[in-house]
């Protein structure tokens, strides 16, 4: 999916062109593609008009951003060039999509949704769930994570990269967002994080959105949202902060479903 068209900065811009500079995160700038299959936890969604990033947490849900929430949705796990057949790819369709209750499109604030699986994925070496955090986990300032997913890997590029990248990025303090002209006007420090230096030319940008944020092999955040010009810091939304819906929304469809609820792995 092309990424949204570059604005100028109005010297006082009203709250519809704030949002039109703002654009979710679809695409991965200065990292390299990534060793096939060394994160198994990752899957490639594709919807009706876009396609986006989500990783594995239970072998029945996917967890997303909300805003990925794309009419049907086919759940891509095992892949590393998603535009090849390989042996290790596992095709699942969505059997309901759960965004958060509070999800609020225009502010971008609780960002995530989970996807229950129509089947179980079977795990392998190229299809594993990754922990979640503990509610309690902070991610230090300075902190060097991880972003992968399938977009774009130049702002100019015209269509997105087939193979998976990644891209090491710092944690940076929330201040570093509120400080910002822009991104102060929607960050949440209870419910965001802070991701990538401004010094630095590596971002994700356009084609992960909802890809995971991996702090010491653990999920800490999830692609959100950004400047339309792709340059850091970029939003994530923390999952910590919603450990407690993610368990009982899994725990409450699992209960229903055909299959035993698998246990979640918490870090």
């Amino acid at each position: 999916m092309s990424s949204a068209n570059l604005l100028r900065v109005q010297s006082t811009p009203s709250s519809r062109s704030l949002m039109k500079i703002l654009n979710k995160t679809r695409e991965i700038i200065g990292g390299r593609e990534a060793e096939p299959h060394s994160r198994p936890y990752m899957a490639y969604l594709k919807g009706q008009t876009k396609t986006c990033g989500g990783f594995l947490v239970q072998e029945d849900f996917v967890l997303t951003a909300a805003h990925c929430d794309d009419g049907d949705i086919t759940v891509l796990l095992g892949a590393h060039n998603v535009r090849q057949d390989e042996e290790t790819q596992q095709r699942v369709s969505v059997r309901q999509k759960i965004p958060h209750p509070k999800y609020n499109k225009k502010s971008q604030e609780n960002d995530l949704m989970l996807l229950q699986l129509a089947e179980p994925a079977e795990l392998t070496d190229a299809v594993d769930t990754i922990p979640l955090p503990k509610t309690s986990r902070t991610v230090e300032p300075g902190s060097v994570c991880s972003v992968a997913g399938w977009g774009k890997t130049s702002r100019y590029a015209s269509t997105s990269t087939s193979t998976l990248h990644e891209v090491e990025l710092e944690v940076m303090s929330d201040e570093t967002c509120q400080k910002d002209w822009l991104l102060r006007l929607y960050y949440k420090p209870l419910k965001m994080m802070c991701v990538g230096n401004p010094e630095e030319r590596k971002t994700s940008f356009s084609g992960d959105s909802g890809g995971p944020l991996v702090c010491d092999e653990v999920v800490q955040g999830i692609v959100s949202l950004g400047k339309s010009d792709g340059s850091p810091p970029r939003v994530f939304t923390k999952v910590s902060a919603y450990i407690p819906w993610i368990k009982t929304t899994m725990r409450g469809l699992s209960s229903l479903g055909s299959h035993a609820e698998s246990p979640v792995s918490l870090h």
